[in-house]
C-alpha cells in the first residue's frame, strides 16, 4: 500500500456526516404530567445528544392533550426549565395526535397521561398499522398511592412503563404477572425533576414551606383547617417566614381538580394573615431553594425535598389514611403533627426507606436512567417493532375498554369514530375563523367545567 502523501486527507479527519435527528413527541395532559413528560423526554435522549462523535441532534416536540387541566401558559412558564419553548407547544385531540405521529415518523413519544388516556393511545396507535411505529414510553409524575392496579394495567401496552423507585419496580411487576401480562416493559428509574443544591441553612433564614395539593385534602373543614394551623404557626414564630406554596391560580386547573383554592379559602379567615405569611407561587425548585423545613400532606414535593435533604414533615393531623396518600410515607420516619412542628421538631428520614425510593439523595441519581436509555437504545436499534398489544382487548374487557376509547372519540378497535377527525380547510381565512371557534369552545367547556360543575357539586350536597 502506498504511503499517503501530504496533500491526501486522512479519512479519520474528515468531517462527520450530520446524523440524522432522533424525533420525540411529548403528549400530556396537565402541568404536573407537562414537567414529567418533557424531562423524561431529556434524560432519556441525553446519551444521544452527547458531545462525542456518534452524537445525535435531539428534537423534541410537545403537544398537550385538549381538555379540562390543559395547562395555560402561564403554567407551562412556571414549570421551569425543561428544554422545549413553550412557544413551540401546541394543543391537540386524540385523533390530531395520532394523525401527527402518523404523518411525523416519531423516533420516541412520551406518553405523559392519566391511565385511561395511555390506554386510548395505546389502541390508536396500534390502529394506525405503522410500518415502523415509535418506541412508546409512559410511567407516573409522582408517589403511585392509589389505583395501583387500575393505572398500570391501563398503562400496560407500552414499549416502558417507568417506576420511579426499586419500591415501584416491584409492586408494577406484582400486578402484571399476578394477571398474566408481560412485565418486561417495567423499567427502574427515578422521578426526573429531581435536583438542585443539597441543603445548606444559611444564618438568618428560617423558611417554613407548605406544599399544597389540589385535591388532597378534598373537603372545606380539613382545608380551612390545615390554613388556620399554618397562619397560627407564623403567629407562634413571628421572625420565621412562612410560605404556602400553590400550584395554581383560581380558574386554573392541574393534575386534580381544586375546587376550594387556597386562595380563597385565605380571604375568609377570621383575624386576616400575619406579615410574615405569604402565599407564593412559582417553580418548586426555585422555592427549595430557600426552605428550611418542607411541610405537606403527601405531596410528591416531599420527595424533591428529601433528594435535597431538606428537613420534610408529612402531615399526620387529618390521619394516616389512603385517601390522603400520606400511608406511603409510613416508615419514613418523616410523619409529624402541626403540634410538634410547633415545638421545633423537625423529623429525620429513615435511610432504608429512602433507600427503596428513588429520591437518591446518596448521590446515584446521575445513574438512575442508564437502564431506561439502554432500553430506549436497544429497541431503536430493532427497527421495526412488534405491534402493540395492551392488556385490556376487546376481548379481555369489553365492558370497559370501549368506554376509555369513545372519551377520546375512538372506536373500541382505535380508529376515530366518524366525525372525530375534522377536515383539513384550504386557505388561511377559513382556517383562522375554525381556531378561533375552536378557541371559544375550549374557553365555554373549561368555564364549565372549572366554574359552574363544582358549584352545581356543591349544591347537591347542601
Amino acid at each position: 500500500m502506498p504511503p499517503r502523501t501530504s496533500n491526501q486527507a486522512d479519512p479519520a479527519d474528515a468531517p462527520a456526516e450530520p446524523r440524522q435527528a432522533l424525533r420525540v413527541a411529548v403528549l400530556a395532559d396537565s402541568d404536573t404530567r407537562w414537567k414529567w413528560g418533557a424531562l423524561t423526554a431529556r434524560r432519556l435522549t441525553a446519551e444521544a445528544a452527547g458531545d462525542g462523535r456518534d452524537a445525535r441532534p435531539v428534537e423534541v416536540s410537545g403537544l398537550l392533550l385538549r381538555g379540562r387541566a390543559t395547562p395555560t401558559p402561564r403554567q407551562l412558564a412556571e414549570v421551569g426549565e425543561v428544554g422545549i419553548d413553550a412557544g413551540r407547544v401546541r394543543e391537540v385531540t386524540a385523533v390530531e395526535f395520532l394523525h401527527t405521529v402518523r404523518d411525523e415518523g416519531y423516533d420516541v413519544v412520551v406518553l405523559a397521561l392519566v391511565g385511561g388516556g395511555v390506554q386510548a393511545m395505546l389502541h390508536g396507535l396500534a390502529a394506525l398499522h405503522l410500518e415502523r411505529r415509535p418506541v412508546i414510553v409512559t410511567g407516573y409524575v409522582g408517589v403511585v398511592y392509589e389505583k395501583l392496579a387500575d393505572g398500570l394495567l391501563l398503562r400496560h401496552g407500552a414499549d416502558i412503563v417507568l417506576a420511579n423507585s426499586a419500591h415501584d419496580a416491584e409492586r408494577f411487576r406484582a400486578v402484571y404477572e399476578g394477571v398474566g401480562a408481560d412485565a418486561s416493559a417495567v423499567t427502574e428509574a427515578a422521578l426526573p425533576f429531581l435536583g438542585g443544591a443539597p441543603y445548606a441553612p444559611e444564618e438568618g433564614r428560617d423558611t417554613v414551606v407548605f406544599a399544597a395539593q389540589p385535591s388532597v385534602p378534598a373537603s372545606r373543614a380539613d382545608r380551612t383547617y390545615l390554613l388556620r394551623r399554618l397562619v397560627e404557626h407564623a403567629r407562634l414564630h413571628p421572625r420565621r417566614e412562612v410560605l404556602l406554596k400553590l400550584r395554581s391560580k383560581p380558574g386554573e386547573h392541574t393534575t386534580h381538580i381544586e375546587e376550594l383554592p387556597y386562595q380563597k379559602l385565605a380571604q375568609r379567615l377570621p383575624g386576616g394573615l400575619p406579615p410574615n405569611f405569604r402565599l407564593v407561587y412559582g417553580h418548586m425548585g426555585e422555592v427549595l431553594d430557600r426552605t428550611d423545613l418542607l411541610v405537606t400532606v403527601s405531596s410528591t414535593a416531599a420527595l424533591e425535598s428529601l433528594h435535597r435533604r431538606i428537613p420534610t414533615a408529612v402531615l399526620t393531623d387529618l390521619g394516616v389514611r389512603e385517601p390522603l396518600g400520606n400511608h406511603h410515607f409510613v416508615g419514613s420516619g418523616l410523619l409529624a403533627s402541626w403540634d410538634r412542628l410547633d415545638g421545633g421538631h423537625h423529623p429525620r428520614p429513615d435511610p432504608e426507606w429512602l433507600a427503596g425510593q428513588g429520591v437518591a439523595a446518596d448521590g446515584s441519581y446521575g445513574t438512575a436512567y442508564d437502564t431506561a436509555r439502554a432500553k430506549v437504545a436497544g429497541l431503536l436499534a430493532e427497527g421495526r417493532l412488534p405491534p402493540l398489544a395492551p392488556y385490556y382487548t376487546p376481548t379481555t374487557a369489553p365492558g370497559y375498554l370501549p368506554g376509555i376509547l369513545a372519551r377520546h372519540h375512538l372506536a373500541p378497535d382505535g380508529t376515530p369514530l366518524p366525525g372525530a377527525a375534522a377536515p383539513q380547510e384550504p386557505g388561511r381565512v377559513r382556517g383562522a375563523v375554525r381556531e378561533t371557534v375552536r378557541n371559544a369552545a375550549r374557553g365555554a367547556y373549561r368555564h364549565g367545567v372549572q366554574r359552574v360543575a363544582p358549584v352545581i357539586r356543591r349544591m347537591g350536597e347542601l
